[in-house]
């Protein structure tokens, strides 16, 4: 059960729109939160927010470079999750398309 566990904190440490854009951005490289604010086009207080949970269940890690902190991903391995979930969603996306597409076909017939 332990490692249901483990799953399970992990999951809902990714379940937010802005920390899955966040990782998104760190899969690119490290990046201050003053640059992840930027690219992410939200507040600061809603970044750091973010990256304080994602710190938090060791999804991300911060070093201090003089007066600011620079982001970035605890295990590459995110980068591969993240694109795995793209290709789930293409998929799922895909199968509604056709589906679809068969009732419009059928539509026609009647």
């Amino acid at each position: 059960m332990e490692m249901q566990r483990f799953k399970s904190e992990f999951f809902k440490a990714l379940a937010h729109p802005l920390r899955i854009r966040i990782l998104e951005i760190l899969a690119e490289g490290d990046k201050s939160v003053n640059e992840i604010q930027l690219l992410a086009e939200s507040e600061g207080s809603a970044v750091s927010q973010q990256l304080t949970v994602l710190k938090a269940k060791n999804i991300v890690t911060g070093t201090k470079e003089g007066n600011r902190v620079i982001y970035s991903l605890r295990d590459p391995m995110i980068t591969e999750l993240l694109d795995v979930a793209k290709r789930i969603f293409n998929n799922q996306l895909s199968e509604t398309i056709t589906i679809l597409d068969r009732l419009k076909y059928t539509d026609k017939e009647e």
